[in-house]
C-alpha cells in the first residue's frame, strides 16, 4: 500500500478544492494514484448531485466577462444552495474562471463540454464540486454577445449585464458602464417598444387596467386619492389618430376651464407630454431606451446615449440569481 503524505493530500486538495479528509480518503482508496483519486471524488460528486437534484439552487454568483479588445462578452450564473457557499472566495474564483471559458464558446452545451482545466470539462468540474461542497452546483444561465464595443457591469455578484454598441466613440467606456448599470438595476427585457408583440401589449393592457381599477376600489373605500386609469400602456398604441384625439381632448378641457385660446400653445405641449408618459408605462418599465436614466431622470436612456454622438445600443443581455 502506498504511503500517503501530507504533501500528497495538499496536492490533491489544490487540484480539486476538496477538504483534507476527503482528499486523504480518496488517495487511500486509490492507493496513491492521483488520477484514480480525482475520479473517486468525481464519482462522489455524481452521487451527491443525484441525491440533491430536486434542491433549489437560487444562491451563487452572477459573473460578466469581456474579452481584451472589448468586442465580445458573456454573462453566466453559477448557482448553489446557500449564500454561505456563494460568498466563499474560492467559489467566486471558480465562477470567474468558468466565465473565462464561456467567453470562447457559443452555446450552453458547448460551454459545458469545454475544458475547464487539466482535461476536465466544465460539466465534470460542476459534478466534482457538488461532491466537494455537498450542495447542488449548476450553471443556470449563459448569454453571449458580440459588437464593435462591449461593456459590462456586475452588481454584488447577484446581477450581471453586458451591452453591445454599434461604434467605439469617445468616452465609450463611461457610456458602456452607465448603460450596463442601467440594465442591471432596472431590469429591461427588450431594447424598444418596437420589439413588442401586439398581442402581448393588448393582454398586458387589459391586465394592468384591471389591476388599477381593483386597487382604486380599495382606495375609494379608504377615502384616498385614486390612481389614474390609463387608456394605453405603450407607444406602439399611440397612433397618429390617438395622438390627434388626445390633443383635441386637451383643447376641449382648456376651453371648458375658460383658458384663453391664445395661451393654449404654451400649455398643450406639456399636457401632451404628460399624456404620453401616463400611457407608456410598459415601455418605461421594460424597454431600455424608454426608461428614465437612473443617473439623471430628466432624460431617458435613448437621450443619454445620443449625447455621445453617432452610437446606438445593438443588443444587451442580463442574468440574475433567484
Amino acid at each position: 500500500m502506498a504511503t500517503i503524505t501530507a504533501a500528497d493530500v495538499n496536492k490533491l486538495r489544490t487540484i480539486t478544492g476538496a477538504g483534507m479528509m476527503d482528499c486523504k480518503k480518496a488517495l487511500v482508496e486509490a492507493d496513491g494514484d492521483f488520477d484514480l483519486a480525482i475520479e473517486n471524488l468525481r464519482k462522489k460528486g455524481q452521487k451527491v448531485a443525484a441525491n440533491r437534484s430536486d434542491r433549489e439552487s437560487t444562491e451563487g454568483a452572477a459573473i460578466a466577462v469581456v474579452n481584451a479588445d472589448k468586442t465580445a462578452g458573456v454573462v453566466i450564473t453559477l448557482n448553489c444552495e446557500t449564500d454561505f457557499v456563494s460568498k466563499n472566495d474560492s467559489y467566486v474564483e471558480m465562477a470567474h474562471k468558468m466565465a473565462e471559458v464561456a467567453l470562447n464558446t457559443s452555446t450552453m452545451e458547448e460551454f459545458l463540454a469545454a475544458e475547464y482545466e487539466n482535461g476536465m470539462t466544465v460539466q465534470e468540474k460542476l459534478t466534482e464540486q457538488t461532491g466537494v461542497i455537498g450542495e447542488k452546483i449548476d450553471l443556470n444561465a449563459f448569454e453571449k454577445l458580440e459588437a464593435p464595443y462591449v461593456g459590462a457591469y456586475v452588481h454584488i455578484n447577484k446581477i450581471a449585464a453586458i451591452v453591445g454598441f454599434t461604434a467605439k466613440v469617445n468616452n465609450v467606456e463611461e457610456l458602456a458602464k452607465d448603460v450596463a448599470m442601467q440594465i442591471a438595476s432596472m431590469g429591461a427585457s427588450t431594447l424598444s417598444y418596437k420589439d413588442f408583440d401586439a398581442d402581448f401589449v393588448a393582454s398586458e393592457t387589459d391586465a394592468r387596467i384591471a389591476a388599477i381599477e381593483k386597487e382604486n376600489i380599495e382606495l375609494g373605500r379608504l377615502g384616498k386619492t385614486q390612481k389614474n386609469v390609463p387608456q394605453y400602456i405603450s407607444m406602439s398604441q399611440l397612433t397618429p389618430e390617438v395622438m390627434a384625439q388626445a390633443e383635441a381632448d386637451i383643447k376641449e378641457e382648456l376651453k371648458a376651464e375658460g383658458k384663453p385660446e391664445k395661451i393654449w400653445d404654451r400649455i398643450v405641449p406639456g399636457k401632451i407630454e404628460r399624456f404620453v408618459s401616463d400611457n407608456t408605462t410598459l415601455d418605461q418599465e421594460q424597454c431600455l431606451l424608454d426608461q428614465n436614466f437612473i443617473k439623471d431622470e430628466s432624460k431617458n436612456v435613448a437621450e443619454y446615449i445620443k449625447s455621445y454622438g453617432d452610437v446606438e445600443v445593438s443588443t444587451f443581455k442580463r442574468v440574475a440569481l433567484g
